[in-house]
């Protein structure tokens, strides 16, 4: 379980990336829509896990332009709560797959043939 004090560093670091991302991260992603899904730090706060999910499938080159500048990117969130922490975290971003995964499971269960219910159970209850 995590502690207060973690879980108000997830909330920081999520809402800071998330501006990163919308600001001064711009030349890094392009024109993909990325969301900060969620942000798990480690008990000692050093390392964060971030958890990224993306609009598009085509927008997955953006998710290895964002590995690749890991450190531009921490960089940033240093500049931005570097007074209010005493260590910047590391980085480890992950692709978040539960909107994809929802999306497949919305077609699977509409691709489904469910029969009509004939009421005649409601009848006999009577």
């Amino acid at each position: 379980m995590e502690s207060k004090r973690q879980q108000k560093f997830n909330k920081l670091i999520q809402k800071e990336m998330g501006e990163i991302f919308q600001k001064e991260g711009k030349h890094i992603i392009g024109s993909a829509f990325i969301t900060v899904s969620r942000v798990l730090i480690s008990p000692d706060l050093s390392v964060a896990r971030i958890y990224l999910s993306f609009l598009l499938d085509k927008d997955k080159a953006a998710f290895e332009k964002i590995e690749e500048k890991k450190g531009e990117l921490r960089k940033h969130l240093g500049n931005r709560i570097g007074k209010s922490v005493r260590i910047i975290p590391e980085l480890a971003f992950f692709m978040d797959e539960s909107a994809s995964y929802a999306q497949h499971m919305d077609k699977v269960i509409n691709s489904l043939d469910i029969p009509e219910d004939s009421g005649e159970e409601d009848e006999k209850e009577d």
